[in-house]
């Protein structure tokens, strides 16, 4: 879909997008929209880099936006018979049993309420083997109560998880994900980790990412190769963001992909359920409402100060993730809407999470004034 396309069906939407690039908080946008399973938009808008336009086969960094992979990875080896949520971290990984965190479960981890948020990984620049060996010599946090105190982690409980999938696999992460997630739901142009011998032949479509500092885009380096190649279960996994709106869809359709069942339906139900409610997220500033690797829709709690919230005009049963100050992808059961998108600019929080919300209102405006949802009209 070229950019008149989607203006012409999108119009609000378009119109959000384009005042960013004005605004200076990002140069492109990529989108992709469906609805009961039918493709709406999958476009790209602006430059994913100077002189290269943004298209919808741009390969994009999804961050946190890509956490719901490994949940899901997670909850195919429950599928399989092979753990439990509530089986503790240590069945899996004995060493992780010192400092504390020997009641911390699966579930903890999924709902942020296992207390090692702060650890430093040194991802990317240590091996995998030794972010593992500094997270499971870390304490718990002072005062943390597992189960009960809530506070997102955005990475170190990412990599315990991602270490019980190749302990249970015997298969790296990035191949875990790669043959049970990527390959049977089709999304080819995706991956957990390019390596670098593999770099130079994907080079031309990598989107580059910049931080806005002092009013001005600075270009961040990852999309550089020793960044892209460093497998990091919490927020490296990158692709077309319209691989990541099918994946929304598995979900959607009870967890059938293109190439059949990807998940049961009732892990489907596990994962998509509220298991944390009414806490408020000390590292999110508000109270939050978590599934298992998740966020449910929280707008109940305050629609203006929920970050990473969805529509104004989603169900209460809408759920997705975000990536940090750039990404997003989401799901409303009721209505059947999908969408993903990627800002290619990390706009700061309280400007991202305003873009973000404006876009996310626009997208089912669009879709109310064209007749094809009664979300909004």
């Amino acid at each position: 879909m070229n950019e008149s396309e989607f203006a012409s069906k999108f119009p609000q939407t378009l119109a959000v997008i384009q005042k960013g690039i004005d605004q200076g908080f990002h140069t492109g946008c990529q989108i992709y929209i469906s609805l009961n399973e039918t493709i709406l938009a999958d476009a790209g808008i602006g430059q994913s880099k100077p002189g290269m336009p943004m298209n919808s086969d741009t390969i994009n960094l999804w961050l946190s936006s890509g956490k719901p992979l490994t949940a899901v990875a997670i909850l195919q080896q429950r599928d399989q018979g092979r753990l439990e949520v509530d089986d503790r971290v240590a069945r899996f990984i004995p060493e992780f049993e010192q400092n504390g965190k020997q009641e911390i479960t699966i579930r903890h981890v999924l709902t942020h309420t296992s207390g090692f948020r702060h650890v430093e990984t040194g991802w990317p620049d240590v091996s995998w083997d030794e972010s593992i060996r500094r997270i499971c010599e870390s304490p718990l946090e002072e005062g943390w109560v597992v189960g009960q105190t809530a506070g997102y982690h955005t990475t170190s409980s990412w990599f315990i998880l991602g270490e019980i999938l190749q302990r249970l696999t015997g298969q790296p992460f990035a191949d875990v994900i790669r043959d049970n997630i990527f390959r049977p739901l089709g999304m080819t142009d995706s991956r957990a980790a390019i390596p670098i011998d593999q770099f130079n032949s994907a080079e031309s479509r990598i989107g580059w990412l910049y931080q806005r500092e002092a009013g001005e885009l600075k270009l961040l380096d990852w999309h550089e190769p020793s960044r892209c190649a460093a497998a990091s279960p919490g927020g490296n996994i990158r692709g077309p963001i319209r691989d990541l709106g099918r994946f929304y869809e598995m979900l959607l359709n009870h967890g059938v992909g293109r190439e059949g069942r990807v998940l049961s339906i009732e892990s489907v139900q596990l994962m998509t359920s509220r298991h944390r409610s009414g806490s408020f997220d000390q590292t999110l500033g508000a109270v939050v409402d978590f599934g298992l690797g998740i966020i449910i829709d929280s707008k109940i709690h305050g629609l203006e100060i929920i970050p990473y919230g969805y529509s104004r005009y989603s169900s209460g049963r809408t759920f997705g993730h975000g990536g940090a100050q750039s990404s997003q992808g989401w799901c409303d059961p009721e209505s059947g809407l999908v969408v993903a998108y990627f800002f290619n600019g990390r706009a700061g929080e309280g400007q991202h999470q305003r873009r973000a919300k404006n876009l996310n209102d626009a997208i089912v405006q669009d879709l109310g004034s064209a007749g094809l949802t009664g979300m909004a009209r």
